[in-house]
């Protein structure tokens, strides 16, 4: 029986990311980038797909896990009859090669511990070579990929596994370092695995000490923005959705897709959760690598791109893994990437805009690029899209994706304006304005009192939480409260938010997915904006109850498991953790973080 999703804990060097189960597993891991061929991958399939275990003989060993004050450097302490082990795993910031380092501590008595090693490059399907180097350390080579593994424990093989058992007694300490390169250069050296320890705790104290106070949530705010720095690949500063792919969000379903890539529709609120914690360099890098993604044509502009700004992102399955918990197909890149999605031109504006307010970089920076992809939206707002979801029912009329178009046209006037940079203010205030008209025609329906997921349609659709928050209408307006008490009926399930009602929507897909974490998240803000504070705090103190016990979120919540699903961690998740607390800690209206005149929170 594999682990359930909130028995991981992320470790992570800023450049890929491992999952480390509470048994002492490390269950997935791709290297040398988030998205790499796996050479761990048993998170997707049994253990001979791939998996790295250090554990105590004693299976009824007691396990308490903990990250380090506010690093990424997990710890993970077994407690048996004959005495206790502290696990200790990080990836040390690169310098030249990747590493992965664990380290055993002996804290009490003498533990017999066990270790297995099944190296599987490309996803679980090669088996490597393994050979023992002249100074002892083993190394895996297939194709482009080499792992060097280093430790003083004796370990052999046996059934196509790297296997040992050894002893730690209080105060020892048993290091293994496993190191990727490629195989065509020289095996790389050992490194110090203590000063390893030193450097990481010395970086990620330093990075989170920055943290302002976010009373009483300060901790899980902390967590949650060391998160979203692991998911950050360093060298272009573009931040993915989450380091895995194909973790349902249905157990046994097919909504199974790859979330190691970079979407433009958490472009602004990313970059707000950032500046507000006072990360201000990541916050440029972000909006670095967005300037980059998107250079081009603007007809080419896409709603994803790889980390280093890739645009083709081919789905393909991979039919030898079974799936988590036969959750089946396993998917490697994401088909989504060709959608049109109108509302990541709003966010796309809105990010630039709020960067440019935040003093990222000059003025000007982008603003001829911006120019163009204005007159491109200008021509293709009316066309339906695949929406905020990425449905794979067909193009409609999403109502999100035409408020997005007009938030687009908002920022730029607002840029133009507060600036003083060149553009067709007049021209731009006009289809604003036709936008806004066809929204209020087509997207709100009198009879149910709300707007609606789509024109036409009686459905509806969380997305439509944010119309407030982007600055579209006041809170106040009717048509608002009316949207917020049509979704408090229909989306919201024992206290938390759907995205929509998938047995109701075509969608192109088979229904049942778990409860989106952001949406809900979303209607706290809504509540806070409505005045409702009480309610307000109250969802959020439950959102936050679904943290796992090191402070992790996934995509989704399953109601009826109540478990975590989707894919883990979710960036999108720890966004709106971050930006939600900040709303309510400091009693600032949630949508005044967009608009340019910020208004009172109600009392």
């Amino acid at each position: 029986m594999p682990l359930r999703i909130e028995d991981y804990a992320l470790i992570g060097d800023c450049e890929t990311a491992a999952l480390v189960g509470r048994d002492g597993s490390i269950d997935w891991l791709c290297w040398p980038r988030f998205d790499s061929d796996a050479c761990f991958a048993a998170l997707l399939g049994g253990p001979e797909h791939g998996r790295w275990l250090i554990a105590p003989q004693d299976p009824q060993a007691r396990v308490i896990r903990r990250y380090r004050e506010g690093t990424l450097i997990l710890e993970t302490r077994f407690e048996t009859r004959d005495g206790a082990v502290t696990l200790i795993d990080f990836m040390p910031l690169r310098d030249g090669e990747a590493d992965l380092v664990r380290i055993v501590r002996g804290e009490r008595g003498r533990v017999a511990m066990r270790t297995e090693l099944v190296i599987r490059f490309g996803y679980g399907a090669v088996v490597p070579w393994v050979s023992r180097l002249e100074d002892g350390a083993l190394r895996a080579i297939a194709g482009p990929d080499m792992l060097v593994l280093r430790t003083p424990a004796p370990l052999h093989g046996e059934d196509l596994k790297t296997v040992g058992a050894f002893e730690v007694a209080a105060g020892q300490e048993v290091p293994f370092i496993l190191t990727h390169a490629a195989s065509h250069l020289p095996p790389p050296g050992p490194i110090d695995p203590r000063a390893a320890l030193a450097r990481t705790e010395k970086f990620w104290f330093d990075w989170s000490s920055v943290c302002p106070s976010h009373e009483p949530w300060t901790d899980i705010v902390r967590r949650s923005l060391i998160t979203l720095k692991a998911l950050t690949y360093a060298p272009t500063g573009g931040i993915v959705a989450a380091p895995t792919t194909s973790l349902p969000e249905s157990l046994g379903g097919v909504r199974n897709w790859d979330y190691r890539y970079c979407w433009l529709r958490d472009a602004t609120l990313t970059l707000l959760a950032l500046m507000n914690a006072g990360f201000y360099e990541e916050a440029q890098s972000w909006r670095d690598w967005l300037l980059r993604a998107v250079a081009g044509s603007p007809e080419q502009i896409q709603i994803m791109y790889g980390i280093a700004g890739e645009r083709r992102l081919m789905e393909w399955e991979v039919p030898w893994l079974p799936g988590y918990e036969n959750s089946r197909p396993v998917r490697v890149g994401n088909a989504a990437y060709r959608q049109l999605q109108l509302d990541v031109y709003g966010e796309l504006m809105d990010a630039l805009h709020q960067a440019r307010r935040a003093h990222l970089a000059t003025i000007r920076s982008g603003w001829e690029l911006q120019l163009a992809v204005m007159n491109h939206l200008q021509k293709v707002w009316r066309e339906p899209d695949e929406g905020i979801w990425e449905t794979r029912g067909g193009a409609r009329h999403f109502t999100y994706s035409k408020v997005m178009a007009w938030v687009a046209f908002d920022r730029m006037i607002k840029s133009a304006q507060t600036f003083g940079l060149p553009g067709p203010i007049e021209r731009w205030k006009a289809v604003r304005e036709e936008i806004c008209e066809d929204v209020l025609r087509n997207g709100y329906d009198p009879d149910l009192g709300s707007f609606v997921q789509s024109y036409g349609s009686k459905e509806l659709d969380a997305s439509l939480l944010l119309l407030p928050m982007v600055g579209f209408l006041p809170a106040k307006d009717p048509r608002i409260r009316g949207t917020i008490a049509a979704i408090e009926r229909r989306l919201l399930v024992n206290g938390f938010v759907l995205r929509y009602d998938t047995a109701r929507s075509d969608d192109g897909l088979p229904p049942g997915e778990g409860a989106f974490l952001a949406c809900s998240f979303w209607l706290a803000d809504a509540y806070a904006i409505l005045g409702r504070l009480e309610d307000a705090q109250r969802l959020f103190e439950r959102l936050v109850g679904l943290c796992n016990d090191v402070g992790l979120l996934s995509e989704e919540y399953d109601l009826r498991a109540r478990r975590l699903v989707g894919n883990f961690p979710q960036a999108f998740s720890h966004i709106a953790l971050v930006n939600t607390a900040a709303n309510l800690s400091r009693a600032v209206k949630p949508s005044a973080q967009r608009p340019d005149e910020p208004a009172e929170m109600p009392a």
